[in-house]
Formats: structure tokens, sequence, C-alpha cells
């Protein structure tokens, strides 16, 4: 498997440190070490990777695989490899390399015992070059109180043709070994990688290229536990969109339960460590912070159910653990975010709803939505067979009439005999356009009246609306609002494909949930792991190296995998 590093960064498992070709506004084109500290609101770019030959920059091309990224010239070539996720190995051959620091205000470098420190306050972290071999050379004048231009050079000595260098990034001190991290290289990265590839749920033959990519994506987007990240976390990407988001983890969670459930486990739970006193989780967390001017969707308890049916390892410890935080993140919705107190909960923004910028919103805020109902319907039934399974029967009994009553006012409110609406809040206003948001409420199957579950899964196979050659687009195609490019207007998106497609085999439509499984891989293997897709052509948008797509990739594909076997189809 060979990487694109124009749209999958070469990095690795626990590492907050990537390399990617990147053409940014501020930055010319070329090979770039990045940090992906601090969120996604700077590009995070280090340093400029040059080649060079006697001093000066020479032409190369690259290939680079899940352990080894090699840089080549005609005559030479460098080589990285990830010693440990906070070294990186970096060996020349008959070449030199030059690292361009892309500095700001204060950021400085200084000599240390046995190699140098840049001290990047623009990007809240150190990096320690260590030569072992060969020259460095460092370019670093100073104006006042800081260093104008930073720049190193690292080339073979004297009647050399080579040289060794370790790369180490760290927020305070650096390790102690770091000198005698010489043992491993791409090897144990390509050990790690294989283990892990070897867990990841298979899928038929056909898409093991994509398997493999999907599965590389996933494991190099975590990050170590450190800073505002009380667990391992694995990012969305390492291009971009460097945080997580409090429905994205789900998705990660669920691929992970049957060939890593403490992983799995972190990937979900890590929200509610930092669960604010209302019971609302942020909207985004990084090893930095938490963004708290939105949330997510409840889809917990359905992930949590989802999980529980497929492994083991979600015992009563577990359940004790996560009772309280997700009966308190089910409260929130209806003290907080019902303000006509109707009893039907509300999204305050598109964001809150992960479906940003869809119709739903059109005409305004807040906006009741029959998907948050049947969610908040899902979670109560969980949380009631998690009192149920924990001995708190009168608790059980409460979660359980909650639901029903719930179920039974949300079809009241947006069922119109044909379909659900979307109304702005108090004013009972019903929403434009056809989006794919409003017929989430699938995910609630038989527990749907027969009526209504037949009229969803007819819109949902009516042809020139929403289903396209590769799966469901999230604005109807012949919508007056539909995008190709239009975010949650129009691309087909992993989450919602996902949750369709269970709420399809709930409803006992299991030939056209393979159906819509086997389009959206065919379309990922095709054209990558990407954030979105066009709908009609099914070229990938965005950001091209994105973990819940990866993820959902991969649980969809082992459906395929495991009802219809290793086939053609």
């Amino acid at each position: 498997m060979l990487l694109n590093l124009s749209q999958v960064p070469f990095s690795a498992f626990g590492s907050y440190m990537a390399i990617s070709e990147t053409a940014g506004s501020k930055a010319e084109k070329g090979l770039y070490l990045k940090s992906v500290r601090g969120g996604d609101e700077d590009p995070g770019l280090a340093f400029r990777l040059e080649l060079t030959r006697q001093g000066e920059p020479v032409p190369y091309r690259y290939t680079a695989t899940a352990s080894q990224l090699d840089v080549i010239a005609d005559d030479g070539c460098v080589q990285f490899c990830f010693q440990e996720p906070d070294v990186i190995r970096i060996t020349g051959h008959r070449a030199g390399l030059r690292l361009v620091a892309v500095n700001e205000t204060y950021d400085y470098a200084v000599a240390v015992p046995e190699g140098v420190e840049v001290n990047s306050y623009s990007k809240e972290t150190r990096f320690g070059l260590y030569p072992l071999s060969g020259v460095l050379r460092t370019d670093a004048p100073w104006e006042k109180s800081r260093c104008t231009a930073i720049a190193f050079e690292m080339a073979p000595g004297e009647g050399e043709d080579g040289f060794e260098l370790l790369l180490h990034e760290y927020r305070v001190q650096p390790r102690a070994d770091v000198r005698g991290l010489l043992s491993g290289g791409p090897k144990r990265t390509e050990e790690h990688f294989t283990a892990y590839l070897d867990r990841t749920l298979q899928s038929p033959s056909r898409y093991e290229e994509a398997r493999k990519l999907a599965a590389y994506i996933t494991w190099s987007c975590v990050v170590s536990q450190e800073g505002y990240l009380p667990r391992r976390a694995m990012y969305m990407s390492k291009n971009w969109m460097t945080n997580i988001w409090s429905w994205d983890h789900c998705f990660n969670a669920m691929a992970l339960v049957r060939s890593d459930p403490d992983l799995a486990w972190d990937q979900f739970m890590i929200f509610f460590d930092r669960q604010h006193e209302s019971g609302m989780l942020p909207d985004l967390m990084n090893d930095k912070y938490a963004l708290w001017n939105g949330c997510k969707p409840p889809i917990h308890g359905w992930t949590l159910a989802w999980m529980m049916d497929r492994t083991d390892r979600i015992g009563t410890e577990r359940l004790r653990e996560v009772y309280e935080p997700l009966a308190k993140w089910t409260n929130f919705w209806f003290r907080h975010r019902d303000d006509d107190r109707d009893g039907i909960p509300q999204y305050n923004h598109g964001n809150d709803s992960g479906w940003d910028n869809g119709t739903a919103f059109h005409l305004g805020v807040p906006v009741e939505t029959p998907d948050l109902s049947a969610f908040l319907v899902l979670q109560m039934e969980v949380l009631g067979n998690i009192a149920s399974r924990l001995g708190l029967e009168r608790e059980a009994s409460e979660w359980d009439s909650r639901a029903k009553a719930l179920l039974h006012g949300m079809i009241d409110h947006f069922w119109d005999g044909e379909a659900f609406r979307a109304k702005l809040s108090g004013k009972h206003t019903p929403s434009v356009g056809d989006s794919l948001q409003l017929f989430l409420p699938i995910v609630l199957g038989r527990r749907l009246p027969e009526p209504v579950m037949r009229k969803l899964v007819e819109g949902l196979k009516e042809q020139g609306r929403f289903l396209t050659g590769h799966g469901f687009a999230t604005e109807s195609v012949r919508s007056e609002f539909y995008e190709a490019d239009g975010y949650w207007r129009g691309p087909i998106w992993a989450p919602s494909t996902m949750l369709v497609y269970e709420g399809l085999k709930a409803c006992g439509e299991h030939e056209f949930a393979l159906d819509i499984a086997a389009r959206f891989c065919g379309m990922a293997a095709k054209s990558g792991m990407a954030e979105n897709f066009d709908a009609v052509s099914g070229e990938g948008l965005r950001d091209r190296a994105f973990t819940w797509t990866s993820s959902v990739f991969l649980m969809l594909a082992n459906e395929l995998y495991q009802t219809k076997g290793d086939t053609k189809r």
C-alpha cells in the first residue's frame, strides 16, 4: 500500500506529528512536517522538507508506506520512520536534508546537549534535533526577542555518504532515552500496524486495498492521552480536521469494538469524561481544549446498544461507568433544549444535529426535528436495559415509560400522514427542502407504526430522489436546494449511510440495506475515505483521509463479507 501524501498523511499510532504534501495559502507547495496539536484553527505546519546536494535544493519524488517514507533524488534519498510516536528517525544516503521552520513570533532555536531545540510557541510544542552521525548546521538569526528565520541542514560528514538524525517532539522536557532509540525503526512500526490490520474487520477480497487504507487511516489518526484528552483519541484526520467531535467518535468506537474493545471503550467514553454538570457533551475536543458553543446529536444510546450486541467486554463495571453520564446526557435535552415545553426537544443550530447546513434549518432556529426524538427514544430504551441489568428496576420502568411516551409524541408531532416534517420550535412552521435527515427515524425500525415505516422505506427506494448509484444523497438530487458539494445539502456521508443502513435492517429490509452497503463501499474503494462524496459522481470531497468514513467502510464491508461471503457482487 502506497500513500498519496497530498491526501493521506504519513503518521503513526499515538503520534502528534505527521508528514503531508501541502499547498496552503501561506505556504509554498512541498512536503511538511506538521504538528496536530491544538485543534484545526491552525494548519500546524512546522517544517518544510527539502532534499539538498552540497547545500542546494534538488528535485525529489517520494514513496510512502505505513511504516516508511522515502524522499528520493536522482542519486540519493532520505528515509523517515517513526521510531516511537514522538520520535522520527531520519536517515540520509548520499543526500542532505534541509528543515525550514514555519516560524512565528517568539519561535526560537537554542543549542542543547547533543543537539538543538526549537521552541515553537505557535505550535505549543518543542522539537529536539539530535544528530547521530553526519553534520547538523543551524541557521537561526536573532533579532531583538526572536529568531527571524529558523532552518537546519543535515548532511553527511567529511568522507561519509550518509547521516542519521532523531527528531523528537515534546511539550516541556525531552525523554531521557531519546538517543538510545536505535533499535526497531520501521520494522517495529510496521509490526504494530500489521498487528492492527490483522485484527481489523474482514472484507470481501475486492475491497482489500481499501480495507488496508481504511485501517491505516484509523490507526495513524490515534493520538496519545495527553493534555485535555483523558484517553487515547482517534482524531477525524491528521490533515486539517484535527479534533474529535461528539458523534464522530461513536462510529470509530463501533468499528473497533470487536478488534480492540479497550480502545473502542476509550473512544466511546472520552466525551463523557469531560461532560458538563448540565449533562451537555462538548461539540469537539483536542489535546488543548473543548468547544462548548454547540454539541452533537444523542446517538450514544444507539451506539452503545450496537456495541453491546457485538462484544461481551461491556460488562457490569463499564455499564456502571456509563449509566449516570448517559442519563445526564439524555435529560439535558429535555431540561435545556425544550424552550416551548411541549415535550419535544429541539436543536438550537444545525451544528447541534451534525447536519450543519441541512435544509431542516433553512428557515431559522431553534428547530424540532424527528431524528432527535428518535435518538432519545432509543437512548432511553438502552438506559432502561442498563438500569435493569444493574438492579435498578424502578429506574428501568421509568426509562421504558418515557421512551414509549416520546415515541407516541414524536409521531403525533412530526408525522403529517405522508412524511416527517421538521418545525420551528414554538411556531410549528414546517421545514423546506427534502432532507435525508427527516428519514433518520427509520432507526426505530418496527417500533414505528407499519404505515409510517413503509412510507419511509418507499421514500428511500424512490428513484431520482435520495438513492443514487453510490448511496443516499443527504438532500434529494431533485430538490431546489441540492448542491453537489453542498456539505449536508447533497453529498453522501458515512454517518447518515450507517444510520439508515441499520434502520433498514431494523425494518426487515436486509437486501436493500446490503445493496446500500455495496454502493457505499464501492464508492469509497474507488474514491478514498473522503469526508463526504458527490452523490452523483461518487467523487471524494473535502478531507480525503477521514476516520469515520474509514470506520463505516470497514463495518459495511464486513457486513457484506459476513452476509454475502467473498463474492464479486
